[in-house]
């Protein structure tokens, strides 16, 4: 180090705000992640990482502005760089003891220049490098060092004194395989010898691990496709016996799917995407340079608000300003829609991002209409306080379970409950929420069973959907004003 003598500075980089924190509208994201840049990689495969800030996220899966094969650093790059919301649930399938996941890359010559070999070959697990100098096999930690680059490629910086005299060293390694995941593994299962889960399944040990209820499902990506829409539907209710939440997904916009809004329609019912917990978004949307899948910018504004509302998830997204340079294709074409093409969408149970002097989220109903048109299933605001505010029930009033069954307990959750339901109702969040018990919704043969039944009635301010201004032409006023 070099002699100093004097008063110095230096600069660093600057940091990320830090993210507003809420969970009613947290987010459990599954996709593939690039662990061979994670500070663990085979911690990070199936198993539900939760994050609170980008630093935290790199180092549990990895980050890489390759959206297309690293799915989950979308919505990585989403919350953290574009809305600043935490906190969130990483699920990566990519896994590197599944053979379609990952590729050998066979022993090859490589030079040696000024103590360093650079090994040019992406996505690299590090663990699996073989170093050899003629039939030595060198150690890493005392021969050599070895890091990726930011072109993707590995340096092999050599420390040994034999191997920086080498002209050239032999090296093989196994490469990760995004393009080998498939929509099997995003659904994923359990294993039957092991109990194991993978995919989808991996939210049921949300809860149980972390203490934390899901609040909305997306898979950037992948859930364009229609098992993966399916299973994802499927996945918002019963979660852990008794937890509900939403899904965000995509109407396809690649080379497959609907290019034109007046073909989303069509694409949206062949992905069987008509679910009432299930938000549907076309098309994709760009910043900078950086094309990400509508869900995950729709998933994260949905955090964002409800973060910015107390944490309680009763406003849509409809309308809300976007931090996006433009609506677009997969392949990155741009899309300009205007408000009567946006309405089609929404007509058809669709969201979509519109520029209005700057872009905002456009649509408020769930993927359910125009097939289903109940409040409580049609608008994703209603659909998704009901689903916060029964898992909030659950969680609060289960310490209950076990205690003696006396009035006192009844009384003490319709009390806290009304004056729960009281709050509401003067912040404007509820135009009714109570709860009662009654006699006829608990005869003696279910209370003797140790079953207690109350009824709850919420009414959540449905969305301004529609503002219309009559106008008209008042001639009497002319005739006044010209008179006399």
């Amino acid at each position: 180090m070099a002699y100093k003598h004097g008063v110095y500075n230096t600069e660093q980089a600057t940091s990320l705000t830090v993210p507003i924190q809420g969970i009613a509208g947290l987010q459990v994201i599954f996709g593939t992640a690039p662990i061979h840049l994670a500070k663990d990689p085979a911690a990070a495969v199936n198993t539900p990482k939760l994050v609170y800030s980008y630093k935290e996220a790199v180092e549990a899966v990895g980050y890489s502005d390759d959206f297309e094969n690293f799915t989950l650093c979308q919505s990585i790059s989403a919350c953290f760089q574009v809305f600043n919301v935490a906190p969130i649930i990483l699920v990566n399938v990519l896994d590197p003891n599944k053979a379609a996941h990952v590729t050998q890359n066979q022993a090859e010559s490589c030079d040696v220049v000024d103590g360093v070999v650079l090994y040019d070959k992406k996505y690299v697990l590090l663990n699996t490098l073989a170093v050899k100098n003629g039939s030595a096999t060198l150690v890493a930690g005392s021969d050599y060092e070895a890091a990726h680059e930011d072109d993707g490629s590995v340096a092999i910086t050599l420390l040994s004194t034999a191997a920086k005299e080498a002209s050239s060293l032999t090296v093989s390694s196994t490469s990760l395989k995004p393009s080998g995941v498939t929509a099997a593994d995003i659904v994923g299962g359990v294993d039957t010898s092991t109990g194991k889960v993978s995919g989808l399944e991996v939210v049921q040990q949300v809860y149980p691990k972390l203490g934390l209820t899901p609040g909305i499902l997306l898979a950037p990506g992948f859930s364009k496709d229609a098992t993966v829409a399916a299973a994802l539907q499927a996945k918002t209710t019963g979660i852990n016996g008794s937890f509900r939440c939403i899904c965000v997904c995509d109407v396809d916009s690649g080379a497959t799917g609907a290019k034109v809004y007046t073909d989303v329609k069509t694409k949206k019912e062949a992905n069987g995407l008509n679910g009432a917990n299930c938000y549907a978004v076309w098309p994709c949307a760009k910043v900078g340079t950086k094309v990400y899948s509508g869900s995950a910018i729709v998933a994260a504004e949905m955090a964002y608000q409800d973060a910015s509302n107390d944490d309680v998830p009763n406003m849509s997204v409809d309308n809300k300003a976007v931090a996006i340079s433009a609506a677009c294709l997969a392949d990155g074409t741009e899309v300009y829609l205007d408000q009567e093409q946006a309405n089609v969408l929404n007509g058809a149970g669709v969201g979509t991002f519109l520029n209005l002097n700057g872009w905002r989220c456009w649509g408020s109903n769930t993927a359910a209409y125009p097939g289903n048109t109940d409040p409580k299933d049609r608008w994703i605001n209603i659909r998704r306080f009901m689903n916060w505010a029964a898992n909030t029930f659950i969680l609060t009033y289960t310490p209950k379970i076990g205690q003696v069954m006396n009035r006192r307990l009844i009384e003490s959750i319709v009390d806290s409950e009304n004056i729960r339901g009281n709050s509401f109702v003067s912040r404007g969040i509820c135009a009714a929420y109570s709860i009662a018990f009654l006699d006829a919704d608990n005869p003696t043969t279910d209370l003797l069973n140790g079953k207690i039944v109350f009824r709850q009635s919420m009414t959540p301010f449905t969305p301004a959907e529609e503002i219309d201004d009559v106008i008209e032409f008042d001639p009497d006023a002319l005739a006044d004003a010209l008179a006399g």
